[in-house]
């Protein structure tokens, strides 16, 4: 039995290992996580100037595209520059109140945009299985409602999670050996009970993830019986070509979630450099590469974007 007195209590400083195992050589990991930090900051930031200020994008599809920027903009700033501090001047020490507002920056706005993305594929199987009521169907109000809800639905969902951490005594060490302040990650170190926290975290992960990659696949689902119905080629390849960017921003954001998922709740105890690295890429990739898969797919946005690089060419590329 472990007795606990004031030590006990939350500390009021975290350390943030880095990536175990890999501390000599943290200054050259830094290169492409700068990279793929400067990626997400200004990809993300165009994709929401473009809509912001382009009136033929203010359609569901982009209104929902700019919340997912947004979420993928808030992910990398609130986890990135801390990382790359670490990496760069070995600036480990986190404040407690820093750690718990990162952890619920991290888990919130996650939710939100595995939510974004139940909502973008509602609105393609509308588009594709409904294209005649799209417009009755996705009103402005009702996207609005749409995008409220997954905001809602994130936050409620996670905003716990840090006044779970905090409740716990910490009597061990306390450094966490990551980059950043993950749920589970804290509530490791914690010397008590952590049943709770365990189970409340498991659900809440099932239910996002299990959930919206459910409903995610039952859209997909009716999306190809209708799509392989279609009575032309050109029909069929032009609703899946709508539909590609999509996909893969749903493979980057739910493969390394998953795999990181799995790995911090059923791993080892010890944190691995390929664990660690699995879960930054998690945060890094998404953000970094929805930008450019949807500004290659998209032809609204490629057209947009070439008549502000080049305001002098005449129609569209």
């Amino acid at each position: 039995m472990i007795l606990c007195n004031n030590s006990c209590l939350f500390p009021h400083t975290f350390f943030l290992a880095g990536i175990p195992e890999l501390t000599a050589v943290h200054i050259w990991i830094s290169l492409p996580f700068c990279f793929m930090f400067l990626l997400a900051v200004t990809g993300n930031g165009v994709l929401l100037f473009l809509i912001r200020t382009e009136r033929s994008l203010h359609q569901p599809m982009f209104f929902f595209l700019a919340m997912l920027s947004f979420a993928d903009l808030v992910l990398s700033l609130s986890t990135v520059p801390k990382m790359l501090v670490i990496f760069w001047f070995g600036a480990t020490a986190i404040s407690s109140y820093s750690c718990l507002s990162q952890m619920f920056f991290i888990h919130a706005f996650s939710a939100v945009e595995s939510g974004v993305l139940v909502a973008m594929a509602l609105d393609r199987f509308v588009a594709i299985c409904n294209p005649l009521r799209y417009a009755i169907i996705l009103t402005p109000a009702v996207v609005a409602k749409i995008g409220g809800m997954v905001v809602l639905r994130g936050v409620g969902l996670t905003i716990s999670f840090p006044s779970l951490a905090h409740r716990l005594p910490y009597c061990g060490s306390h450094t966490i050996a990551y980059t950043y302040c993950e749920h589970m990650v804290v509530v490791k170190l914690a010397c008590g009970a952590t049943t709770v926290d365990n189970l409340y975290a498991f659900t809440v992960a099932i239910f996002l993830g299990v959930g919206d990659m459910a409903f995610i696949a039952y859209s997909y689902g009716q999306i190809m019986r209708t799509v392989i119905h279609f009575p032309s080629p050109e029909a069929r390849a032009k609703a899946g070509s709508t539909c590609t960017a999509h996909v893969c921003v749903i493979l980057f954001f739910y493969g390394p979630g998953f795999l990181s998922v799995i790995m911090q709740r059923f791993g080892p105890t010890t944190a691995s450099a390929a664990k660690v690295i699995l879960a930054n890429l998690y945060l890094l990739f998404p953000p970094a590469l929805d930008p450019i898969v949807y500004g290659v797919k998209t032809k609204q946005i490629r057209e947009h974007l070439c008549k502000i690089l080049s305001p002098n060419q005449i129609g569209p590329t």
